[in-house]
């Protein structure tokens, strides 16, 4: 599985997923709806799996001694860790507009969603649409992307939506608030949970759409 996961992220992964690694500086973006930085991360691995099917490398990987389950768990693997990059330098940038910056203008007087726990949630929850939907989508043909992916970019858009209106109602003020509240680790944890159990569910599905498909 090592050794799969190192031809993924050397060999499959195109050049421009790692590039789009840089779009969690979005986190620092005033007046701009930072939970897009997610979906621009999807983004950049949609082109590894176009890549990949432009160079066959699914029937590529699966001619290799290896099982076509241990197929999908390196690309699930592949994905996986593009988002935990990703994610670490999101962490990073949201702790720091959190404290040394959670007062200075302007992001004191931000309109759309601040970086703070509520934003870290709903990345999370992108991931696991891009992880269920698309990821599970593309492997019951293990070539077709396009509609996956059409319908990531919908349900997606929505969770940002959500999380830009939410604030704004009566009594849901302390999601955009600069600083940590509880309220904003509800949201949190909601993202942790659908992450871990969308993208284990979503393992198992591919695993079995996979085994079915004739190459």
């Amino acid at each position: 599985m090592k050794t799969l996961l190192r031809k993924e992220m050397t060999l499959t992964a195109a050049p421009i997923t790692y590039f789009f690694i840089a779009f969690a500086v979005m986190t620092m973006f005033p007046g701009y709806p930072i939970v897009m930085s997610g979906f621009f991360t999807c983004l950049g691995i949609l082109y590894t799996f176009q890549f990949a099917r432009e160079y066959n490398d699914i029937l590529y990987t699966a001619l290799l001694p290896v099982s076509r389950d241990d197929v999908v768990r390196a690309k699930f693997a592949f994905t996986v860790c593009i988002e935990a990059m990703t994610f670490l330098i999101t962490i990073i940038l949201a702790i720091v507009r959190m404290t040394a910056l959670a007062n200075v203008e302007p992001y004191a007087s931000n309109p759309l969603m601040g970086a703070n726990l509520a934003f870290l949630g709903y990345v999370l929850i992108v991931y696991a649409l891009f992880n269920t939907v698309f990821l599970s989508g593309f492997f019951k043909t293990a070539y077709k992307y396009g509609r996956p992916f059409i319908v990531f970019c919908v349900v997606s858009f929505v969770v940002a939506a959500v999380g830009e209106v939410l604030p704004h109602l009566p009594g849901l003020g302390a999601l955009g608030a600069t600083t940590a509240e509880p309220l904003q680790g509800v949201v949190l944890a909601v993202g942790i949970l659908s992450f871990a159990l969308g993208t284990a569910c979503s393992l198992r599905a591919s695993m079995r759409s996979f085994s079915r498909i004739d190459l």
